[in-house]
């Protein structure tokens, strides 16, 4: 479980394939900051972009560590393919402030950068989101972007899909990956825990509920 606040970014240096077919996934040798990996062990959980995956080496004196991406995890998101940029964030503890939102790491769609440009002191970044999710988007609710808390300012439903409209203020868009974002980029979507389940008790059969 994750919170939504970046707490490092990262660069994907190295990317391997596992095999030689599309059902074989992809390791990435990912650089973090200056003492980052201080307290990560084998085994444990870091959001990359989003996409929650598991430590399968460290190597803290080169402040490096690689995760193995399975083919449909790489299906259902994206920028973890190639060398990059890339947003991280260790696993909740249970002692921690949740400062964002409550995050799975599992990304539930693919958005794309309709506009990306400065209004002021801020940012305003819009991305159309798939049909099937805009159920899930509500003015003033919250949204992970590439693994990053946001808040939705307005929504505008449309035949392409729901375009969400965010502001980002200037600290994030200088510690988090998404600065390098342009119109035409794809994001990782994750859509908020709660109205998942909303949307379940709504639509649930009477049998179900």
């Amino acid at each position: 479980m994750f919170t939504g606040i970046i707490t490092g970014q990262g660069q994907i240096t190295e990317v391997a394939a596992l095999g030689a077919t599309a059902s074989h996934g992809k390791r990435l040798v990912i650089r973090a900051p200056e003492g980052y990996l201080d307290d990560v062990g084998l085994g444990d959980s870091i959001a990359l972009n989003g996409a929650c995956m598991t430590v399968t080496t460290l190597s803290p004196d080169t402040q490096q560590f690689t995760v193995d991406i399975s083919a449909e995890s790489l299906l259902k998101t994206t920028g973890l393919d190639a060398p990059g940029p890339i947003n991280m964030e260790k696993a909740l503890r249970a002692n921690d402030r949740l400062g964002g939102h409550l995050v799975s790491g599992h990304v539930d769609g693919l958005g794309q950068v309709t506009h990306f440009a400065q209004v002021g002191e801020s940012w305003e970044l819009r991305i159309m989101a798939p049909r099937d999710l805009g159920r899930y988007l509500a003015y003033k609710g919250s949204i992970t972007v590439n693994g990053v808390s946001l808040t939705v300012n307005r929504i505008a439903d449309s035949a392409d899909g729901c375009e969400v409209s965010i502001n980002l203020i200037p600290h994030t868009v200088e510690n988090t990956a998404l600065g390098t974002l342009k119109a035409g980029s794809r994001v990782n979507l994750e859509i908020d825990l709660i109205a998942r389940y909303v949307e379940r008790m709504v639509t649930a059969p009477a049998a179900a509920r």
